[in-house]
């Protein structure tokens, strides 16, 4: 039986994707105007939550937006942002990274905002990425550094150092382009599907 009321846990979960993150991370439009996003692109949001950077995507292109994450319920946070918005390109996606069924070489950028280090196997998630970016298509990863002196963030035990992280996308075929530290907690890293594949 489905519950119309939502559990208490979610909207918590909802308030806290909505405002500490937003206060902590440099404003969504901001990162994503730094972006190699252009006006025709097809755009995927993997984890995307309650729609923080979705939205802020959508209003970015007028090709589809897709909205990825497991939670029925955040897709419909997300779905119901956009009407208020008047925002017609976003399409939810109820799939894990994983499991992602679209098509191979589809999308031209996506973004994996604090998602990462949910994933089972984060080798499978970068190369489920790498198989749907079209070639030239951009990444791009935010984490919180796996660093004892930040406190703040998830468990220490399932953060993806800044390195790691590297060294996995470089080995999944993808070509490092940019590394910025967002604040002492979170860095992000732009990688590339290449035009040429490394042999």
């Amino acid at each position: 039986m489905e519950h119309n009321q939502p559990d208490q846990k979610f909207l918590t979960k909802i308030a806290f994707l909505d405002s500490k993150q937003r206060e902590r991370l440099i404003p969504p439009e901001v990162l994503i105007n730094q972006m190699p996003i252009h006006k025709n692109h097809t755009l995927l949001d993997v984890g995307a939550g309650s729609g923080f950077f979705t939205i802020p995507m959508a209003a970015r292109t007028v090709g589809n937006v897709y909205a990825m994450d497991p939670d029925k319920r955040m897709l419909n946070v997300i779905e119901a942002k956009a009407y208020e918005k008047g925002l017609h390109n976003i399409e939810p996606l109820q799939e894990t990274i994983e499991n992602l069924s679209l098509q191979n070489d589809s999308i031209d950028f996506v973004m994996a905002s604090l998602i990462l280090h949910e994933v089972r196997s984060l080798t499978t998630a970068l190369s489920k990425i790498f198989e749907v970016l079209s070639v030239g298509g951009h990444l791009l990863c935010l984490e919180y550094e796996k660093d004892d002196l930040i406190v703040e963030g998830p468990p220490m035990s399932i953060r993806i150092q800044s390195a790691e992280l590297e060294k996995i996308l470089l080995t999944t075929g993808f070509e490092i382009v940019q590394k910025t530290k967002i604040n002492d907690a979170i860095y992000t890293v732009l990688a590339v599907k290449p035009k040429k594949q490394r042999v």
